[in-house]
């Protein structure tokens, strides 16, 4: 899983002709191995992430199973030996909740992911750009937020080591894709509404979750934002690190994302989830019926708003971004430009104090060699 360049391709529903539902396989392979994404709306919306040490790995679907509301066992990877590592990411609900008194906080009615209706992704489906679209709305919207507005997931996987152009400016390798949720003229339900994203993890036994935060100096690539967050799976067996989510603390509430289009982002922390996930969600389809017991299930909700959060209610629009993907997440490192004018603004005041050392020195030596001793 450490290749520097892969061989990725996308396909649509494959081994099904009918666009009534969206399952996208991202196949990346590498030197010596194959990365297999599987992006779906079948259920709540989810990613499924399997490792092989296989370049022929392959991806089986029974469709009929899978469509069926007993969906255990319908995807798997062939041959099944080469699995080295597998795990899900689902994005369950979205919440909206204002405010209304000091650490108080009234939760409008949840919006269910499982629960909406999603656009054929084939139309969105960039072979040369990587990117693929789930756009949705919900079967049913008494509160008619969504009567001009929609829900999405933008995907993009690389091939390469990378960083993104548009703000956050996400660092990237060849083992990982892009996430951005976006919001987009959904009208909120009352006047200071902040909205949540809740995200689960499926892992195997042995496999713990852990959320990481990170803090640096330097916001060269994502001005004023100076945290970036990880939720990682380890090993317990050797604490190696297997795959990641990883975001920076902020979204953007414009479609060209400046500086000041900054949206507060916040995670409430990470919690052994107690419920269940959609009887037809693709992650039945691979882990079977031992999710929740053989595999455990993570969940963490990641909050837009705060001092800030009156972005959405003016422009109507949020996005925010995620790298997920196997091995340790990317970390930023100075770049040579910030190198060299730290060593400019360290040095100069050094350089001064070894010059006027000097100049006191060669004085005081002067003065000594001009006295004259009395005989």
């Amino acid at each position: 899983m450490a290749a520097a360049a892969a061989l990725v391709s996308m396909q649509y529903n494959p081994g099904w002709n009918n666009s009534s539902v969206n399952l996208l396989h991202v196949r990346a392979v590498g030197p010596s191995d194959t990365l297999h994404y599987v992006w779906s709306s079948i259920g709540a919306p989810t990613v499924l992430l399997v490792a092989t040490e296989s370049r022929n790995s392959a991806l089986g679907i029974n469709w009929t199973q899978l469509l069926s509301p007993t969906p255990a066992g319908a995807i798997w990877i062939d041959p099944p030996s080469s699995v080295v590592y597998s795990t899900a990411i689902v994005f369950t609900k979205v919440f909206e909740y204002s405010e209304v008194k000091m650490l108080e906080e009234f939760f409008y009615p949840t919006y269910d992911l499982s629960d909406f209706s999603w656009d054929s992704i084939n139309r969105t489906l960039n072979h040369t750009a990587l990117t693929a679209e789930f756009t949705g709305i919900p079967a049913a919207d008494p509160s008619g937020s969504f009567s001009n507005g929609s829900l999405a997931f933008r995907v993009t996987a690389y091939e390469a080591s990378g960083r993104d152009g548009p703000l956050p400016s996400l660092l990237h390798t060849a083992n990982s894709s892009k996430v951005e949720f976006v919001l987009a003229g959904v009208a909120p339900r009352g006047n200071s509404s902040q909205f949540a994203l809740e995200v689960a993890v499926v892992e195997e036994t042995g496999v713990v979750q852990k959320l990481h935060s990170a803090r640096s100096i330097d916001d060269e690539y994502t001005p004023t934002i100076f945290e970036t967050l990880s939720l990682v799976a380890e090993s317990q067996n050797d604490s190696s690190t297997l795959s990641f989510l990883q975001w920076k603390a902020t979204a953007y509430g414009s479609q060209t994302p400046r500086r000041e289009d900054s949206i507060q982002c916040r995670s409430r922390g990470l919690q052994a989830a107690n419920w269940t996930l959609p009887a037809s969600s693709i992650v039945r389809a691979y882990f079977g019926e031992g999710v929740g017991s053989t595999y455990t299930i993570s969940a963490t909700n990641i909050s837009f708003g705060g001092e800030d959060g009156k972005i959405y209610q003016e422009k109507r629009y949020l996005i925010w971004s995620a790298l997920l993907g196997f091995g340790q997440p990317p970390k930023d490192t100075f770049s040579p430009l910030v190198i060299s004018i730290m060593a400019v603004a360290l040095g100069t005041p050094m350089v001064m104090l070894l010059v006027g050392s000097c100049m006191v020195l060669f004085a005081q030596r002067k003065r000594y060699s001009e006295y004259e001793p009395i005989n």
